[in-house]
C-alpha cells in the first residue's frame, strides 16, 4: 500500500503564461505537486499537456508566472536540477550495439556513478536476464524498462513519463505499470504522467488533471472528481432485436440515457442501479424482451474524461 505523500510542494506552477504566436498553449495555469505523490495530466492533443511538461524540464520558459521545483527556477538553478530531475519519453533512443549492462554504465558515466549503481537499476527494472543481450535485440517492453532505468541512475526526486506505455502490447504496458507502481511506493519519488490511456492513469496515479486549451478543466484524487463530476453508477446492456427500453428514461433514478440502434445495446448512469434493474426488468417481462447481456459498474476515469469531452471540450 502506498505511503501517504508529505505535505512538502516540490513543483509550483504560478499563473504560468506560454504562447506560440497567435496560440496561447499555457494559460494562466496554477498546479502544486507534493512530494511522493503520481499525478496524471490528462487532456486531449492540443490541451497544453506538452509545453506545460517541457516548462517543468526547462526546456522552454514561460513567458509570465513563475515556476519553482524543488525550492528553485531554471534561471538560477539549472545545474542542481538537472541532478534531480529525470524524465522518460515515448520512444527511447539507444544505441542498439551496445549491452544492456553497458548502457546504464555510460550513461551513469554521465553523473560519475559507481558501476554498482547500474547493477542496483538493472535489478529494480527487473531486466537482469538481459544483462548481456544487445539492446537492439529487446522488446518494445524492455526498452521501456531500460530507458526507466537510465531515468532512475541518478536517484531522481522528480520524474516525468511522456506517453511512456505508448505502442507497447498490454502484457508488455502491465509490466511496465507494475515497476512504475513500485519506483514511486518504495522511492517516494514525485511522478507527472502524461497518457491516452484512461486505464493507465487510474491503475498508477493518486491524482488526476485534467487539461484543455491550456486551462486546468478540473483536479483531485479520482473519488473527488467523480463525485464532483461524475455521480452514479452504469448500467450497460444488450437487447436481442432492435427494441429500446427508453419508457425507463424518464425514471427519476436516471442521470442520463443512450441507445443504440445499430448494436442494440443500451447505456444508462443512474443514482441508484438497483432500483433501476427492478424496475427493468418489470418492463422486460412485461414486453418479453430479451436480453442478451447485462453489466452494472461503478463510473470510472474513462467515463469521467468522455464526460468533459462531450461538455467542455466540444465548447
Amino acid at each position: 500500500m502506498k505511503q501517504t505523500s508529505s505535505g512538502e510542494v516540490v513543483i509550483d506552477f504560478r499563473n504560468v503564461t506560454k504562447r506560440f504566436k497567435s496560440l496561447t498553449a499555457v494559460n494562466d495555469v496554477s498546479l502544486q505537486i507534493r512530494r511522493g505523490q503520481f499525478v496524471a495530466l490528462l487532456g486531449p492533443n492540443g490541451a497544453g499537456k506538452t509545453t506545460l511538461v517541457e516548462m517543468l524540464e526547462g526546456l522552454k520558459q514561460p513567458d509570465s508566472g513563475t515556476i519553482h521545483i524543488l525550492g528553485r527556477q531554471w534561471s538560477d538553478g539549472e545545474k542542481q536540477l538537472r541532478m534531480k530531475i529525470s524524465g522518460v519519453l515515448q520512444e527511447p533512443l539507444f544505441v542498439n550495439k551496445l549491452r544492456v549492462i553497458e548502457t546504464l554504465h555510460l550513461f551513469g558515466s554521465f553523473y560519475k556513478l559507481p558501476r554498482k549503481r547500474s547493477e542496483e537499476v538493472l535489478e529494480m527494472v527487473e531486466l537482469e536476464a538481459k544483462r548481456t543481450a544487445l539492446v537492439g535485440t529487446l522488446s518494445g517492453g524492455q526498452r521501456q524498462r531500460l530507458a526507466l532505468g537510465v531515468a532512475l541512475l541518478n536517484e531522481p526526486e522528480i520524474m516525468v513519463l511522456d506517453e511512456p506505455t505508448t505502442g507497447l502490447d498490454p502484457q508488455a504496458r502491465r509490466m511496465t505499470w507494475e515497476v512504475l507502481r513500485k519506483l514511486n511506493v518504495q522511492h517516494s519519488a514525485t511522478m507527472i504522467l502524461t497518457t491516452h490511456y484512461m486505464e493507465e492513469a487510474e491503475f498508477l496515479c493518486d491524482r488526476i488533471c485534467i487539461m484543455h486549451k491550456g486551462r486546468i478543466l478540473t483536479e483531485g484524487t479520482l473519488p473527488e472528481l467523480l463525485k464532483a463530476h461524475r455521480s452514479g453508477e452504469i448500467v450497460e446492456y444488450r437487447i436481442r432485436g432492435n427494441v429500446a427500453c427508453d419508457e425507463l428514461e424518464r425514471e427519476d433514478s436516471v442521470i442520463s440515457y443512450h441507445f443504440d440502434s445499430a448494436t442494440s445495446r443500451a447505456r444508462v448512469r443512474v443514482h441508484d442501479a438497483s432500483e433501476y434493474m427492478s424496475r427493468l426488468y418489470g418492463l422486460v417481462r412485461e414486453k418479453r424482451i430479451d436480453i442478451d447481456e447485462i453489466m452494472i459498474r461503478k463510473n470510472s476515469l474513462d467515463d469521467l474524461f468522455l464526460a468533459l469531452a462531450g461538455r467542455e471540450f466540444h465548447e
